[in-house]
């Protein structure tokens, strides 16, 4: 944790874009290094910003019960943001901002070594799968080289389209399955087919 603690403190002076004029404080992630899980969010929001934590509001209310239904709490997993710094008016982020980000999230998936990234939302997916459509990949694991990329809805959508609650649900559902495979190889396989969909069910 102290790795992680300096880079949360590189974080903080961070001016690698316009956003760190506006922000409150930067949102790094929380959770914990052994786990081998990551959750990647888009970007803070203003409960985010202004306490410095992801995923606090009504969308982190949301995801705290999607981690519930397969057993597990934040204290399990680890879960960031693709940007650290509130965009203003919570607009999508920038493709310049999203690469000056880009070493942050860089280093942490470093420390953490996850077996699977979850993304949650369209950007975030993009951020790994810019070809991809959130709409027919989510909830579909992809191998990616030393980890599995396994894309969700962000928690916030189920908000304002009541019918991607269920869809949210099944799957996180799936989580499970997809890492009780993965441990039983303790590692996902490289090789040509590291783009390749897992056949996990």
């Amino acid at each position: 944790m102290a790795a992680l603690s300096e880079l949360y403190r590189e974080m903080a002076s961070c001016q690698s874009c316009g956003l760190a004029q506006h922000r409150t404080q930067v949102v790094p992630g929380e959770g914990t290094v052994d786990t081998d899980i990551l959750f990647v969010g888009e970007a803070p929001g203003y409960n985010e910003d202004r306490l410095g934590r992801p995923f606090v509001g009504a969308a982190g209310v949301f995801l705290d019960g999607l981690l519930a239904s397969i057993g597990m709490g934040r204290s399990d997993v680890y879960i960031a943001n693709i940007i650290k710094c509130r965009p203003p008016g919570n607009r999508d982020p920038g493709p310049g901002e999203i690469a000056a980000c880009k070493p942050w999230l860089d280093r942490q998936m470093e420390m953490i070594r996850p077996k699977v990234i979850v993304t949650l939302g369209r950007v975030s997916l993009s951020r790994f799968r810019p070809n991809e459509s959130i709409s027919k990949v989510h909830g579909k694991p992809i191998r990616m080289g030393e980890f599995v990329l396994f894309p969700m809805y962000h928690p916030a959508a189920a908000l304002h389209q009541g019918g991607l609650r269920n869809t949210l649900e099944s799957d996180m559902l799936l989580l499970p399955k997809i890492l009780k495979e993965l441990r039983s190889i303790d590692a996902v396989p490289r090789g040509d087919d590291s783009h390749q969909q897992l056949t996990l069910f």
